[in-house]
């Protein structure tokens, strides 16, 4: 059986590969390695046991560090184990650092490179996330495109990409209907009867002290509440910064509830990728925490809204969405299936 090594090392990589990791184990042996990027229980464990991951081969444990620090560790760590395992492939997912490390490695001892989520463009070069995508698109083998926007995006750059769909459409549909029982006591009765948005952030810019005290005060013009699930990096930053009447700080939550509160609320606030498409996913207003996104479609489609710093959020918010017939552009919950049938004619 031919060998793939995949390499995940924060949240959104754990997400994605649930549903690939069922497919590919079918036709491949895999070995995973965690890069420690998430190190903490609330970004990592949690995920894996939730999610029901093997537990990861090796762990390269880089933890929290510079972007150029944290890459390098992980680059050279990750080459030893492809020494050892000499693999048929290697898989990286999205646009973390891990992503980065993992594709400049294995490109550069001539392995087959896979990325999964590759075509997204932000347009905003001076964001970590779109480089990263950027340079693992142009040096990889097999690029699977999320949507038909991001195929077109590889074509204008004269790159071959496939349309897979996207892989955590995959997750969604597999989990939503059997998400109530999932979920503890506590978060139920928390929400029970009561409107609220659900509110994450985490992205470097938009966790600096004064810039994330100037989100929390454009966010609280809202007349409902917001329930916050505090990402680490955040929580770092959020001394003195809780006196908000309609804002609950709350500790960081898994998937399954993640989702159970996204399927629940009334609008999302949020400055990240993954959530502003799970909010498509789930026909839910989203509010992007942000000045531009790589999920352009959900912006045309009128269900998202751009807003750096949330300086258009009031109680009025809601009527500046222009909703369109809703259209599915993620493919048809069999994105993972695709991915592997392709590997396993290619590799």
């Amino acid at each position: 059986m031919k060998k793939i090594v995949v390499l995940v090392g924060a949240r959104p990589q754990f997400i994605k590969h649930a549903p690939v990791n069922l497919e590919l184990k079918k036709f491949f042996k895999l070995i995973l390695v965690h890069s420690g990027q998430h190190y903490d229980y609330a970004m990592s464990e949690i995920f894996f046991k939730s999610l029901k991951l093997p537990v990861p081969d090796y762990n390269l444990e880089v933890g929290s560090k510079s972007h150029a620090q944290q890459t390098g560790e992980i680059m050279e760590k990750f080459e030893n184990v492809l020494f050892k395992e000499k693999p048929n492939g290697v898989v990286v997912y999205g646009d973390t650092n891990t992503t980065l490390a993992g594709a400049i490695t294995t490109a550069k001892l001539n392995i087959p490179l896979v990325h999964i989520e590759s075509g997204l463009r932000s347009k905003n070069i001076f964001m970590p996330e779109e480089i990263n995508r950027i340079v693992t698109d142009r040096i990889s083998d097999y690029l699977f495109a999320p949507s038909k926007l991001a195929l077109t995006n590889l074509k204008k750059e004269g790159l071959k990409g496939i349309f897979s769909g996207d892989v955590m459409f995959d997750l969604f549909l597999m989990c939503e209907k059997n998400i109530e029982s999932r979920i503890g006591k506590d978060l139920k009765e928390k929400i029970e009867g009561k409107e609220f948005a659900l509110l994450t952030i985490h992205r470097e810019s938009n966790t600096e002290k004064e810039t994330l005290k100037r989100i929390l005060k454009n966010l609280s013009k809202l007349n409902y509440r917001i329930i916050f699930p505090v990402h680490p990096r955040t929580k770092n930053v959020l001394e003195g910064q809780k006196n908000y009447k309609n804002i609950e700080f709350i500790q960081p939550i898994g998937y399954f509830e993640t989702i159970y509160l996204l399927k629940r609320c009334r609008l999302v606030l949020t400055d990240s990728g993954g959530l502003q498409k799970e909010a498509y996913f789930a026909r839910k207003l989203c509010v992007t925490l942000r000045g531009e996104t790589e999920w352009e479609e959900t912006v045309k489609a009128g269900y998202n809204i751009l807003s750096p710093f949330g300086e258009n959020v009031d109680e009025n918010i809601e009527k500046n969405f222009k909703k369109k017939k809703y259209e599915n552009f993620y493919g048809h919950g069999n994105a993972s299936k695709i991915i592997a049938s392709k590997l396993k004619e290619s590799l």
